[in-house]
């Protein structure tokens, strides 16, 4: 499973990170939600609301790009961080190559939502 380093708790409405920050952390929902949101154009569009053991803030994280949105607290939320140290032991198991092609799917990943975000088209992917 996923090896979490410690625990934060946040309250609703709280910033867990916003759009254009650096991104060092992986975070697991513990329990509560977390809204994913964009500005565009000056207008907050919400791209994901997520639940309890979803993932989010590995865009950031894989390939050192500022956070593509930002993520806010619904309700009293917990959210696991990942081992950091854990992540960049498995990301580095990894050939140079499949290093590459993750980093460029991610960037793919950043351009589409961008894109769909702007069109109003709310990005979806099942799990």
């Amino acid at each position: 499973m996923h090896r979490v380093a410690s625990y934060e708790s946040f309250q609703d409405g709280q910033i867990i990170f916003n759009e254009g920050d650096q991104g060092d952390r992986v975070y697991l929902i513990d329990s509560g939600s977390v809204e994913v949101s964009k500005m565009i154009s000056g207008s907050k569009v919400i791209v994901e609301m997520l639940q309890a053991k979803e993932i989010f803030g590995e865009m950031a994280f894989i390939s050192n790009i500022p956070r593509t949105a930002t993520a806010m607290a619904i309700g009293k939320t917990t959210l696991g961080i990942l081992d950091r140290t854990y992540l960049m032991e498995e990301l580095n198991r990894l050939s140079d190559d499949t290093q590459a092609i993750i980093r460029s799917m991610v960037c793919r990943l950043k351009k589409a939502t961008d894109v769909l975000t702007q069109t109003g088209i709310k990005p979806s992917c099942s799990q």
